[in-house]
């Protein structure tokens, strides 16, 4: 009980200063009640993800939810120890030693991976970030689920002002695209890497594509230097999936014009810079990380067995392999629910989402707007990024249950691409004032 009073006192103020923020305030079609609801729907989400690895999933060692809160508890305990040690710890600096090895991390469970292709430990991300919410939760985990929630939601007004000024006139639609996708609702509501996720992409985008005054561009630059920095440590991925969008929308932008032409120029000059990298520095190598991150999925399916595994063509270090498997990537990132259906309801309901995925842009398409009346910029922008996380995501990830969390991040770009190709004036009246 005093948990939950602590939750709901966290809930309270911070959604009095969720509603003080100019980010909130400024956003059309977005009013303060509307966000109290929101928030509230995202901390019920982030509930229901607590009760399912409770309940339904209840092995606590591998519920990713408890096992980062849990070991978090060795890191925060270090505070009142040795301060320094927390301090190193919690920040990266100097706390790759022995005396860190056996003194904390032998303690933790999951701070070593087993299954470790070199990348980046998102694990540490998370374990950081319990760590210093325990300083405000004193040890209760609904309070972080609130702040978890909180972050997600501000994420998301931040994504809804990005992609508003394009989707000018569909409020309505923009904001189910952006907030109210199952698995989306679902996961980034969580004690998860996504909640933080969605707060390092929607204020990069928001800082890079959307409307920001003259005068603030040295606080423009800042948000997106921190931005960068969040999803370099929590998915780093989605970070390299949005930098040739990125990079052609700003050249768009600055000189308008031919926008398939730039895009299509920067995808193939930074594909061949990323591929040519891994020619003078081999841990750089692209193709060899993605092949050896499949591989480390695979092992770890191996090793904790799923009901959800799908075949995957094995992947090799070279350009062909990728590109003869790229069809099946993207059948595999949009459809792999529909192979499984056999496991139950909540495959059912990735099932039911990768069909919209499909079905919804389908439908925009036979409403579509003139190509000279759409954004092209932003089509572009949203497709590309969709196409390249998709591959990424179909390449790798063996799990449906996995792959369908993995393309969170797509999900709001797949509403907003809808959105930008669809003409209103060619839908049902009563359908275009429920988008308005």
């Amino acid at each position: 009980m005093p948990g939950i009073l602590l939750a709901i006192g966290w809930f309270a103020l911070l959604l009095w200063l969720m509603r003080r923020m100019r980010l909130v305030r400024e956003a059309q079609g977005l009013s303060l009640p509307v966000l109290g609801w929101l928030f509230a729907l995202k901390a019920m989400a982030g509930t229901a993800v607590w009760a399912v690895y409770t309940y339904a999933y209840p092995d606590r060692a591998t519920a990713d939810i408890f096992k980062y809160f849990d070991d978090s508890r060795v890191l925060h305990e270090a505070l009142w120890t040795r301060p320094g040690d927390y301090l190193r710890m919690l920040f990266g600096i100097g706390n790759d030693t022995p005396w860190f090895t056996d003194s904390y991390y032998s303690r933790m469970n999951h701070w070593v991976r087993r299954w470790d292709s070199g990348l980046h430990n998102d694990a540490h991300t998370m374990i950081r970030f319990n760590a210093a919410l325990r300083l405000l939760s004193f040890g209760h985990y609904h309070v972080h689920t609130v702040f978890a929630a909180a972050f997600s939601t501000v994420g998301s007004v931040a994504l809804y002002r990005a992609f508003a000024r394009p989707a000018a006139g569909l409020n309505r639609g923009l904001l189910m695209a952006v907030f109210l996708w199952p698995s989306l609702l679902f996961w980034s509501s969580g004690v998860l890497k996504e909640c933080l996720l969605m707060a390092g992409l929607g204020y990069l985008l928001f800082a890079a594509i959307g409307t920001w005054n003259a005068e603030a561009r040295w606080r423009r630059l800042l948000v997106i230097a921190c931005s960068i920095a969040l999803l370099l440590v929590v998915k780093v991925y989605v970070l390299l999936c949005l930098l040739p969008p990125l990079v052609a929308h700003a050249w768009c932008r600055w000189r308008p014009g031919r926008a398939g032409l730039k895009f299509g120029a920067v995808l193939l000059v930074l594909m061949a810079c990323a591929l040519g990298l891994g020619s003078f520095f081999p841990k750089a190598d692209l193709l060899y990380l993605l092949a050896m991150k499949q591989s480390d999925f695979v092992g770890l399916t191996r090793e904790v067995p799923t009901g959800s595994m799908i075949q995957l063509p094995v992947l090799e270090p070279r350009v062909a392999s990728f590109i003869s498997n790229a069809p099946h990537a993207l059948a595999s990132a949009f459809l792999s629910p529909f192979a499984v259906l056999r496991q139950g309801p909540l495959v059912w309901l990735g099932a039911l989402e990768s069909a919209l995925l499909v079905v919804v842009p389908l439908l925009a398409l036979w409403k579509r707007r003139a190509w000279r009346d759409m954004d092209a910029p932003a089509t572009l922008f949203a497709l590309s990024f969709i196409v390249l996380l998709a591959l990424l995501i179909g390449w790798t990830v063996p799990v449906v249950g996995a792959l369908v969390r993995y393309r969170v991040p797509l999900l709001p770009f797949v509403g907003w691409l809808a959105l930008l190709i669809v003409d209103p004036a060619r839908l049902p009246s009563r359908l275009r004032q429920f988008l308005s």
